[in-house]
């Protein structure tokens, strides 16, 4: 690993950042002219899904590119594509006004090149990062996130009360052309072997062998079944607390607003924290720790009665969910085989970003029967219980261990 690793690292996240706050303006722009054009929850819903589904289809193909190809080209040219998309709606939006139709198409464009863009950015950071340090800077990265999702919202709120449409989509522009200029002219990479019977195979062969490896690993299976079954059952407490808030407490805006920046708040902090902590040495520890937590104020969003309080506890959460994503991510790059990394990276893809949306077809029609305060004590119950069950499979609790106390070390090494 190259002694300048400090300064790489640092200008690749910067220029994560910066192309982030971008892309994030435009999302919070189209989401709310959809909302404030149709007043639909139709429209909504369909919104939702065309800024999902393109990115849960592409993610197997996706890895694979990760994988295959240059990653820090992978993530400039999906940079760029998004930017390009941007930049053709404002002139369109400039030219004709806005339509309802543009803004699906935009938000199904952009779902691509992030489909693109995540999977090469979590198996790029290996090659940047000694191995000892991917703690700390996926827990900075995640503390940028946090900021980002802190400050983002309140950004594009203001810009867009003050000026056109258009200009939050040039400064997405602007912010992707500088991410971009900073990634290929100042990041540098140290070369990375690929795999000789990776060579010449098509690319549907890589996506049954990325699932073979998973398969043919005993520990990623009950892995990913773990984080399917946790991000399962805290769909109510992400997706269910604006609507519960409004019932509860009161439908005035700030209170939306207040847990949202409370949340995003307490991810902040937590990420830092964790940044400065490194975690337990078993990873699977430090999630489990965060598991607890999450299911403790699931319940109690579910039976506090002062809205106050409710704030408290939803800013706990928030706290506790870089301790469990970031160890996640962390034990993947440590433990899958570089050639694999992008492949596996992209099934973890595919369930954060389908696997909660899908899960409120069931949640969604549920609260119109059961009062909120029930599903998220139902379900609080269920992820504390989960967590309770999970240091019994000893396999999963060997995965997060440091690698020279590892039951099996060799077994994901090819």
């Amino acid at each position: 690993m190259s002694a300048s690793w400090k300064r790489n690292t640092a200008l690749f996240l910067g220029s994560q950042a910066l192309s982030l706050l971008g892309s994030s303006l435009v999302q919070y722009a189209l989401l709310w002219q959809v909302t404030l054009q149709t007043r639909s929850s139709v429209m909504m819903t369909l919104y939702i899904v065309a800024g999902f589904l393109p990115t849960f289809l592409l993610s197997p193909f996706a890895g694979v590119w990760a994988d295959r190809y240059d990653r820090r080209k992978l993530i400039v040219l999906a940079d760029a594509a998004i930017a390009l998309v941007t930049l053709a709606l404002a002139v369109t939006f400039t030219l004709r006004g806005p339509e309802l139709w543009l803004y699906f198409l935009a938000a199904g464009f952009r779902s691509v090149g992030a489909a693109v863009q995540q999977p090469a950015v979590g198996a790029l950071l290996p090659q940047l990062v000694p191995e000892d340090q991917l703690m700390r800077v996926n827990s900075i990265q995640s503390t940028l996130l946090s900021v980002n999702m802190l400050g983002a919202p309140a950004l594009a709120g203001f810009l867009m009360s003050v000026a056109p449409l258009q200009v939050l989509f040039f400064i997405d522009v602007s912010t992707a052309a500088l991410a971009i200029a900073l990634v290929m002219l100042f990041v540098r990479l140290e070369a990375r072997p690929r795999a000789p019977e990776q060579a010449g195979a098509s690319q549907l062969k890589e996506i049954r062998d990325g699932f073979r490896y998973i398969r043919g690993h005993s520990h990623l299976v009950p892995f990913f079944s773990y984080l399917g079954f946790i991000l399962i059952l805290i769909t109510p407490a992400a997706f269910l607390t604006p609507l519960q808030t409004a019932r509860s407490f009161g439908d005035e805006v700030w209170r939306l607003t207040a847990i949202e920046m409370v949340f995003s708040v307490g991810m902040m902090l937590g990420g830092a924290a964790l940044a400065a902590w490194g975690g337990f040495s078993s990873r699977m520890r430090t999630m489990l720790a965060s598991n607890h937590i999450m299911g403790a104020c699931t319940v109690a969003l579910g039976v506090v009665p002062h809205f106050a309080v409710y704030l408290a506890f939803m800013g706990i959460f928030g706290v506790a969910l870089p301790l469990y994503n970031t160890p996640a991510m962390v034990m993947l790059q440590e433990r899958v085989e570089p050639a694999y990394l992008g492949r596996v990276l992209s099934v973890m893809t595919m369930l954060s970003t389908a696997l909660m949306p899908l899960s409120m077809l069931l949640y969604g029609p549920l609260a119109e029967v059961v009062s909120i305060e029930r599903i998220l004590q139902a379900t609080g119950v269920l992820v504390c219980f989960v967590g309770l069950l999970t240091p019994l499979h000893r396999r999963l609790m060997s995965f997060g261990e440091p690698k020279q106390a590892a039951s099996e070390p060799q077994e994901l090494a090819g």
